[in-house]
């Protein structure tokens, strides 16, 4: 069995198709959404996702004014500066890059977001929503993966959903949504006894843990989804077996999910690559909320 790629970069461009035309039905009442992202320090990661969030605004047209602020920021000015931007109109969408830097309470800050213009649907109203079963701003990384496996076509009603990884950003929030589908769902986490017993039995599986190589092919059930969430970067080893090295003499690294994927693809139905996949589509959930918002504060 080969299993199917789910191609999330294709996915998400069908979603921006979708953007594009309710972007125009908000130009055609004068509004323009506007995201500004908050980043923290000068975490590489984070302003590579910020720089993610700048192309893809750039191609709906939608307005994206960054602010970066020292590592050395308190929290009370953090604070502060995130009650200016919620009190300012023009501004219909707030991201907070996590993790923030050490003595920062990134929890705390996030209550302090409008609800409405939290596009990462990461404060305490929207994740109480999805609870009630309120998608409109639901967290961007758990949906991207929802809609992932909704893709396939395979039936989410009456499916056994594992889920791997309880975070607050994914794994709960996920499970809320393929419950909404009827799924009869897992969660696993790191005291879950015989992790692979689980797995074993999941019509569709989803992982966000960010351990490498954590699911092998005998943990995954033949034919299933597999929905891989991990981001992690890896060295990247040669022909010889060795760590490879760039012309000037630097390791380099490789980016792979939790999932065994050469393996796994051997067993499973329906897979998502790294990177290539939830990835791609998460920057599309969040261009989505980005739009819902501003459709919601016109």
């Amino acid at each position: 069995m080969a299993a199917r790629i789910i191609d999330g970069k294709a996915l998400a461009a069908r979603v921006f198709d979708q953007l594009q035309r309710e972007m125009g039905e908000l130009a055609a009442r004068g509004r323009t959404p506007h995201l500004v992202p908050i980043l923290v320090g000068d975490s590489p990661a984070g302003r590579m996702y910020v720089k993610m969030q700048q192309n893809a605004a750039r191609q709906l047209g939608i307005d994206c004014t960054p602010v970066h602020l020292p590592e050395t920021t308190a929290q009370e000015d953090l604070e502060a500066e995130i009650r200016k931007i919620n009190a300012d109109p023009s501004v219909t969408g707030i991201i907070i890059q996590l993790p923030l830097p050490g003595g920062l309470d990134g929890r705390r800050a996030q209550r302090l977001l409008t609800p409405e213009k939290d596009v990462e649907g990461m404060s305490p109203a929207n994740l109480g929503g999805v609870v009630l079963g309120d998608e409109s701003l639901a967290p961007t990384t758990a949906r991207a993966a929802f809609e992932l496996a909704k893709s396939t076509g395979v039936r989410i009603e009456g499916a056994d959903v594992v889920i791997v990884g309880h975070s607050e950003i994914v794994g709960k929030p996920l499970s809320l949504l393929f419950l909404k589908a009827f799924g009869t769902t897992t969660v696993c986490h790191i005291a879950t006894r015989d992790l692979a017993f689980r797995t074993r039995r999941a019509d569709i599986l989803c992982v966000a843990v960010g351990k490498p190589g954590l699911i092998r092919a005998d943990m995954i059930k033949p034919g299933a989804v597999v929905i891989d969430i991990g981001i992690n970067r890896v060295p990247k080893v040669g022909p010889d077996g060795k760590q490879s090295v760039d012309e000037k003499g630097k390791p380099e690294m490789m980016t792979v999910g939790d999932v065994d994927f050469e393996a796994a693809a051997k067993v499973a139905g329906w897979i998502t690559p790294v990177p290539g996949g939830v990835g791609q589509m998460t920057i599309a959930m969040l261009m989505a909320n980005v739009v819902r918002s501003a459709e919601s504060l016109s």
